[in-house]
């Protein structure tokens, strides 16, 4: 949608860039990065805006620096998910004195988190000997077991594990909100200082074409003025006209080739090689009266209710408030006691080789096992609730940020859309500008031929048309950004 209002071509294959072999610094041995120019197609010498959003999206820096960010959001997901990776421990503590053996105590645990907050645990445990501690005896064969720790009320409901998973999957959003928000504005910077240099190269051919005006008529007057036919002031008129137009000629070309520079800026290469524009490209050209177009109707209430969805800085507030949310469920659960079951299933030898068979039986399973639970509260929860207020101040905080800024896209779209309306009000009006100087300006030239008009009044003339000239294509670029801008505004569409 945003592409059609736009009216942008989809970036095609043109412009391709080739590796140029790097320098050695003299004396030093040492590899120096060339900038080399871009290698354009042979067909053509135009170097289109879809030509540079091309290398911009796919080969700039910061567009390559944006890309890393949903990487780095699956990695933090999945230093999360660790937290329920499966762990293995062994620990074997054994004393002899005077050759004496005191004890041999080996634990030996498997332990597997689950998600609702309880852990399954296996393992096998033997401790024997004349001292060893009587909690730790076992039968000689040693004890296997296998077991549930439960909590029953903190971490129940939600535990630092699962809220560590949800907010690393949260995270996931407001990292393609950051990617997406930091290549549109790329993107829009590029597209206004392409426009610029547009405008600068357009500028730069009315002012050329305005000087060799200038120096034609200069060469003819002072024929005239040799012939008798005008006054030798009229020489000097003519001079000092084509004088200031080479000063201001001469002011364009610097302009120009400062924008191509700051243009080159944009342009790497898949080595990350800086590359720069050679001298023969020029620009497409600035929109002309047929790009004029009106935005269709209900198309600012249209892209207005899209920036509400896809605008980078209202997801990243949406992110916010989703890892917000989780934290305070964290929180909230910590209000509870910490209420924790263990039970082991007791099993007299090895896993693979025990005693005798594990019936589970209501008699066996009354004879067999070891039972825990764990109770603790703090009386006041100061800190607890502290912590859960601060929360619920950081939600109302995001909340509000998220209304205004919301508030603030819609009034900016809609403030860009009347833009584009008065520039195109502009325009039109500018158009009727340069076509009545232009008549105004052959109708001098026509009297100054005859003999009815000086060379001031005709260098007045056309000072005036070309300056309305100029000022029309300041707002055909200015038209052109302002289509950039609209796309930034509603949140840009990749």
């Amino acid at each position: 949608m945003l592409t059609t209002v736009l009216g942008l071509s989809a970036p095609g294959a043109a412009g391709q860039i080739i590796q140029q072999p790097s320098a050695l610094a003299p004396g030093t041995g040492r590899v120096l990065r060339v900038v080399q120019p871009l290698e354009l197609p042979d067909t053509s010498t135009i170097f289109s805006l879809a030509d540079l959003l091309t290398y911009v999206t796919q080969r700039h820096p910061i567009a390559r620096q944006a890309g890393l960010q949903p990487e780095r959001a699956r990695q933090e997901v999945r230093y999360a998910r660790g937290l329920f990776d499966p762990s293995a421990s062994s620990k074997y503590y054994g004393k002899t004195f005077g050759g004496k053996e005191y004890f041999h105590d080996w634990d030996t645990q498997l332990r597997v988190p689950l998600w609702f907050g309880a852990d399954v645990k296996a393992g096998f445990e033997r401790g024997v000997g004349t001292y060893v501690n009587p909690e730790n005896a076992t039968p000689l064969a040693g004890l296997s077991y296998i077991g549930l720790s439960v909590p029953i009320a903190q971490g129940l409901l939600m535990d630092e594990r699962r809220a560590a998973v949800r907010q690393a999957q949260a995270l996931q959003g407001l990292a393609e909100a950051e990617r997406r928000g930091a290549l549109n504005k790329l993107v829009l910077q590029a597209a206004k200082d392409y426009w610029d240099w547009s405008l600068h190269y357009q500028r730069l051919a009315l002012l050329r074409r305005n000087t060799t005006l200038a120096d034609v008529r200069f060469r003819a007057v002072r024929e005239r003025v040799r012939q008798g036919d005008l006054a030798a002031i009229d020489s000097v008129e003519a001079l000092t006209e084509l004088q200031n137009r080479q000063a201001t000629l001469v002011q364009a070309q610097v302009q120009w080739q400062n924008a191509t520079l700051l243009l080159g800026n944009y342009l790497w290469d898949e080595q990350q090689q800086p590359r720069e524009l050679p001298a023969q490209v020029r620009p497409q050209l600035l929109p002309a009266p047929a790009a004029w177009r009106p935005l269709p109707p209900d198309s600012v209430a249209a892209l207005a209710e899209l920036a509400l969805q896809i605008h980078p800085e209202l997801q990243k507030s949406r992110a916010k408030l989703s890892q917000l949310s989780l934290e305070r469920r964290l929180l909230a659960n910590k209000l509870l006691p910490k209420l924790n079951l263990d039970y082991n299933l007791l099993q007299a030898g090895q896993p693979f080789s025990p005693e005798t068979s594990a019936r589970l039986s209501g008699s066996y399973l009354e004879n067999n096992y070891k039972l825990g639970v764990s109770f603790a509260y703090p009386l006041l929860l100061r800190q607890e609730r502290a912590k859960l207020q601060l929360n619920r101040l950081k939600l109302r905080e995001t909340e509000l940020d998220l209304q205004q800024d919301s508030r603030e896209i819609q009034t900016g779209v809609r403030t860009v859309a009347n833009d584009w309306e008065a520039l195109r009000e502009q325009l039109r009006l500018q158009e009727q500008v340069v076509q009545n100087a232009e008549r105004l300006r052959n109708g001098e030239q026509i009297r100054f031929e005859n003999g009815e008009s000086s060379v001031f009044l005709l260098n007045s003339r056309e000072a005036t048309l070309v300056t309305a000239r100029v000022k029309l294509a300041e707002l055909q670029a200015k038209y052109a950004q302002t289509q950039a801008t609209l796309r930034w505004a509603a949140g840009g569409a990749e």
